[in-house]
């Protein structure tokens, strides 16, 4: 049997894969099994690697009957359709992004093992991680698939945002901020940050795909507003995520040990953010009890299961908020003196209740709260025989 050997352009092919998947669900597979895992790996990849005609890893052993590839099939496929019409709308039924973003080493894995029921122990994410989980509605029923991706490493590697959010994905996708409540200095800095970045990036996806199709994001804007009811008295003075957004506090274990104060003060300030954006906010921890409520949430997400409208605002107990059920007379003003708002000088209420916010918890110097850039550098990845190596080969090449 003769070796298989990539050719050139199937090595940058792969080189551009590796990228988007960042080895997390292939790692360790042989080079030519890893190329079959991709074709197994998401049913969608077959759809968007035709449409953008970049066939990457043409397998001689999967062929169709007339002895075509399997991208000769896809290619064909996706002709098929788009001179059909039916490939303009860029949404294939069933399938659903849950992108998850929020602070470095917040508990994100976790959260997505056990929505998909895997119980495995969670590994550090590189980078940018993906898997997938499938679920049928019903007996006899296509089973609808969620595209999980994580961004790891924090807010240090945010030009990673636009792999999983594209104008293919843009009308499925959801969303999960995972905000680690045991760190409270770190919490705003780094909520903006992720949410600013992914904001502008999905309004930039928006304004592409209004220029094919307006309907779509006519209907986009329309959902935007979905959560709240017609009647809310604060539908003017909110501005909701262009995406369903949900906010998850993680450790919070570690956070009711908080004297009632900072808690008070985490909780209002997140409940204001969740309410202006028209988010979803919920606290969890290890606690079996609050990760089955937590899976019930991502569900809904990924797979469209009916959503709970229980809601708890006790800040002695960890908090759930769906979408709508919050208002801005129930959360009530910043927890600072009359005599003090004033002095605070700010132009908007989210600004308002940023300075009030910092006042009590400070962010870190900038130095220290930004993440390694580099993973090679991150402790988190340390192997020790590695790094010696790369100490001698700097010292010999400065």
């Amino acid at each position: 049997m003769a070796t298989w050997e990539p050719s050139p352009k199937l090595q940058a092919q792969k080189e551009i894969a590796d990228k988007a998947f960042c080895a997390g669900p292939m790692r360790g597979l042989e080079e030519q099994d890893r190329d079959v895992q991709v074709l197994r790996f998401q049913p969608s990849l077959l759809r968007i690697c035709a449409s953008l005609e970049s066939l990457p890893f043409p397998h001689p052993t999967l062929r169709g009957a007339g002895n075509e590839t399997l991208w000769e099939i896809a290619k064909a496929e996706v002709e098929k359709r788009r001179n059909n019409g039916n490939e303009s709308d860029g949404v294939e039924v069933g399938e659903k992004t849950v992108f998850f973003i929020g602070s470095k080493n917040g508990g994100k894995t976790t959260i997505i093992l056990r929505s998909l029921d895997r119980d495995e122990p969670p590994k550090p994410t590189l980078a940018l991680e993906y898997t997938y989980g499938r679920k049928a509605k019903g007996h006899n029923t296509p089973k609808h698939i969620a595209h999980f991706w994580e961004l790891g490493g924090g807010t240090s590697l945010l030009d990673l945002v636009t792999i999983p959010i594209t104008v293919d994905t843009l009308r499925t996708c959801s969303i999960v901020l995972v905000m680690d409540l045991s760190k409270p200095n770190d919490l705003w800095p780094t909520m903006e940050n992720l949410l600013q970045v992914t904001k502008n990036h999905i309004d930039k996806m928006i304004m592409k795909l209004g220029k094919t199709n307006s309907k779509a994001t006519l209907e986009m804007r329309q959902k935007m507003w979905s959560n709240m009811p017609k009647d809310h008295p604060d539908r003017e003075l909110i501005d909701p995520f262009p995406i369903p957004l949900v906010i998850i506090g993680s450790k919070y274990d570690i956070f009711q040990e908080f004297d009632s104060e900072k808690r008070k003060m985490i909780c209002k300030t997140l409940r204001f953010v969740a309410h202006y954006y028209g988010a979803s906010l919920m606290f969890t921890s290890k606690s079996e009890a609050l990760l089955l409520k937590i899976r019930g949430v991502i569900n809904q997400l990924a797979f469209g299961v009916d959503k709970s409208n229980s809601k708890c605002v006790d800040q002695n107990k960890p908090l759930f908020i769906t979408a709508g059920l919050d208002s801005l007379s129930q959360i009530g003003s910043p927890p600072v003196p009359d005599n003090e708002i004033g002095k605070l000088h700010a132009h908007s209420p989210m600004e308002l209740w940023k300075k009030v916010y910092e006042k009590l918890f400070p962010p870190k110097n900038i130095n220290t709260l930004k993440d390694v850039t580099d993973p090679a550098r991150d402790p988190q990845y340390a192997e020790r025989e590695v790094d010696e190596m790369r100490v001698q080969k700097d010292q010999v090449l400065a």
